[in-house]
């Protein structure tokens, strides 16, 4: 299990060949949920809130298989973190392994 704590970051498992699939997923989101003035809650800046939107409309937490000590992703998937914000920022991942 994988768990990212953090509100404003998600965990996505997705194409892992061709980096144009995370531009155009980023380009999608960002007018999805666009950054601007009309948000109450903008504490730490114009990305605060929208930020958190899109932590809801994703995920922060994945389960993933392993098998021989090798994480069951298919030929092309990949795990990423995904910022919602507009600067890198440190992120805790909580990894959690049973079996």
């Amino acid at each position: 299990t994988l768990f990212l704590r953090h509100t404003s970051a998600s965990l996505i498992i997705q194409e892992n060949a061709d980096p144009d699939v995370l531009r155009d997923l980023a380009n999608f989101m960002s007018k999805l949920v666009p950054e601007g003035n009309y948000y109450i809650h903008d504490a730490e800046g114009p990305d605060d809130m929208p930020g958190h939107i899109r932590t809801v409309l994703t995920r922060t937490s994945e389960s993933i298989p392993i098998n021989n000590g090798n994480l069951v992703l298919g030929t092309w998937q990949a795990i990423y973190i995904w910022e919602h914000r507009q600067y890198n920022h440190n992120r805790d991942l909580v990894v959690h392994i049973s079996g």
